[in-house]
Formats: C-alpha cells, sequence, structure tokens
C-alpha cells in the first residue's frame, strides 16, 4: 500500500493529545503552508485562511472558548464542556480555519450564473484544506481533531488575533502528541455507501 493511503488510513479523530509534539513547530507551519498552497479551491479563487496559535496563544483559544460557553451553557452542564475545553487545551496548537467573504463575494459579482454555488463550493474546498492539514499531520504522528465553536467564538476570535473582519471562520483543529489512540471505527457497509457501473 501507497503513502498516501496509510496516511488516509492514519488521520483518525485524536482527542487525548499533548503539548510534546514529535515535529517542530516550524515543521507544521511547513504542512500548514503548503497545505493552504496546494488544496485546490473552486475557479482557483484560492479563499481559505488559516490562523495557526502555538503555546499560549493556543491556551488562549481554549480559554478564551471556555468563558465563552460559561455563558450559554447550563450551569449543570458545564463540567463536562470545561473538561473538553481542557482536553483541547491540553494539546500544543490549534489551527483556526476561515473563508474569506470578500473573495467569494467578488466571484458571485464576476460570475453571477453561479453566485449562489459560491459559498457552497468555499465550503467543499475549505473542507479539502482541513482534510490535508489533517491527515499531514497524522502523518507526522500528530494527533488533531476538527471543532466547531462558531459563530458563538467568532467575534473574540476576530478581536484576540486581529483578525479581518471578511474572514469567516469555519472551523478549529487542535492538535498535539497522541496520548491516547481514537478507538475502533466501525463501517457501515460499503455496498450501501458506493455504487459501480461497468
Amino acid at each position: 500500500m501507497s503513502d498516501f493511503w496509510n496516511a488516509v488510513k492514519t488521520r483518525r479523530s485524536i482527542y487525548a493529545i499533548g503539548k510534546d509534539i514529535p515535529i517542530s513547530e516550524d515543521q507544521i507551519e511547513e504542512i500548514v503552508k503548503n497545505a493552504v498552497l496546494y488544496s485546490p479551491s473552486s475557479f482557483n479563487s484560492q479563499s481559505g485562511r488559516v490562523v495557526v496559535l502555538f503555546n499560549e496563544q493556543h491556551d488562549k483559544l481554549w480559554d478564551l472558548t471556555k468563558e465563552t460557553l460559561r455563558k450559554v451553557v447550563p450551569a449543570d452542564s458545564l463540567g463536562p464542556t470545561e473538561e473538553k475545553m481542557a482536553s483541547f487545551r491540553s494539546g500544543r496548537g490549534t489551527v483556526l480555519f476561515f473563508e474569506d467573504q470578500a473573495v467569494i463575494e467578488g466571484l458571485q459579482k464576476q460570475f453571477a450564473l453561479y453566485a449562489d454555488n459560491f459559498p457552497v463550493w468555499a465550503q467543499q474546498s475549505n473542507g479539502l484544506l482541513q482534510y490535508v492539514v489533517w491527515t499531514a499531520l497524522a502523518d507526522e504522528g500528530v494527533g488533531a481533531s476538527l471543532q466547531h465553536y462558531n459563530p458563538l467564538i467568532d467575534d473574540e476570535v476576530r478581536k484576540e488575533w486581529s483578525v479581518p473582519e471578511t474572514w469567516k471562520l469555519i472551523a478549529q483543529m487542535p492538535f498535539g502528541k497522541i496520548e491516547a489512540p481514537a478507538g475502533n471505527k466501525e463501517f457501515a457497509p460499503i455496498d450501501s455507501r458506493m455504487k459501480v457501473f461497468k
């Protein structure tokens, strides 16, 4: 089996993460940079944007998220929520994924016939970008998961890291050392998910 398929199969949602990653922060930056450069996008729009947070900046994100959730989660449900935030915070960093709405709106004006499709295509492109980063991290032995605390944290994130107004937060990917592997994965029958006609 090729290295590609090994990487695809290795990528899982890893929730038990730590700070002592097996590669350098520079290597993480290189992974994310290459993903941004080489992930496909509709009409070559290149509308995906990322912010990479390490160390105390990463910790700050999950502290901010916890405080934001504290305002909306009932007090009797707060314990599990705080545990989840602590598990993400225990990692080494987080990749924040955005879509630049200015690029999407520009394409909608330029290609009015497809205007309704551009936001959908942008989400698909962002999913590809997320997947490339996630799989590349897994291939280097770094665990990650994909989270969605937007739009609850959008304003705080924009303020804290001077994110442009046109960047819409799509997802958060905390990453770190794999402290415990993912559990067994159940697969629905492939015959119900795939058809082949020859």
